[in-house]
């Protein structure tokens, strides 16, 4: 069985900004190195195997961070890969968040996203970003899973690797803890540096044993 510390990167600018932050990537601000630097301090004491993050720049600094405070930091291998990179939004990288949303959800009745995160499952949003972009080159539910997925079946087949670090995205995070999760609301995402944590069964099974928390 394996144990999952899966943390959102620290405060970008387009994160200070309420723009919206897929693929594209912004350095981490000062109060985002600083939310890293701490999330380092308060895993310092698990003696992680090996360390994964998003290969956006945001999510690797942040990976790089938390190790330099690990107590396996010596021998800790950092694999940075696209798997588990945020969602693509397409279109709409770079806009502001909330105009965005109201483009995504107006048509099918949400100006509001909180909202829209309460009520519907993620993967028909994801659906719905795609139908909202007029280039098309956002990621479906099943273009995103087909990626993410790929992460997750890497992490399986590691042997020996039992404590995992994970350094991803906001919205991905909430994909995988409604994805996996049972009863969790995750109408708020999680915060920069925030901590959510996964099990990983022998067999490939995942379940979410705590979401958003700014502690272990």
């Amino acid at each position: 069985m394996k144990t999952i510390y899966l943390v959102r990167h620290g405060q970008t600018y387009i994160n200070r900004y309420n723009k919206m932050q897929g693929w594209c990537d912004t350095p981490l601000t000062q109060d985002g190195i600083k939310g890293a630097e701490e999330a380092g301090e308060k895993l310092k004491n698990i003696d992680f195997d090996i360390a994964i993050s998003s290969d956006l720049k945001r999510a690797s600094d942040t990976c790089d961070l938390i190790i330099q405070r690990n107590c396996n930091h010596d021998i800790l291998q950092h694999i940075a890969t696209p798997f588990f990179r945020e969602q693509l939004y397409g279109y709409f990288e770079g806009m502001d968040t909330e105009m965005s949303w109201r483009m995504i959800g107006g048509p099918h009745g949400y100006p509001d996203r909180h909202e829209l995160l309460r009520k519907e499952r993620i993967d028909t949003i994801k659906d719905w970003i795609k139908e909202a972009d007029p280039y098309h080159d956002a990621e479906n539910a099943q273009e995103y899973w087909a990626r993410v997925n790929k992460g997750f079946e890497m992490i399986k087949q590691m042997d020996g690797a039992e404590k995992i670090l994970l350094v991803s995205h906001g919205f991905t995070i909430r994909s995988i803890v409604d994805h996996y999760g049972k009863d969790i609301d995750i109408s708020d995402g999680p915060r920069n540096a925030s901590i959510t944590t996964l099990i990983m069964t022998d067999d490939g099974e995942i379940k979410v044993t705590s979401y958003n928390k700014m502690s272990v």
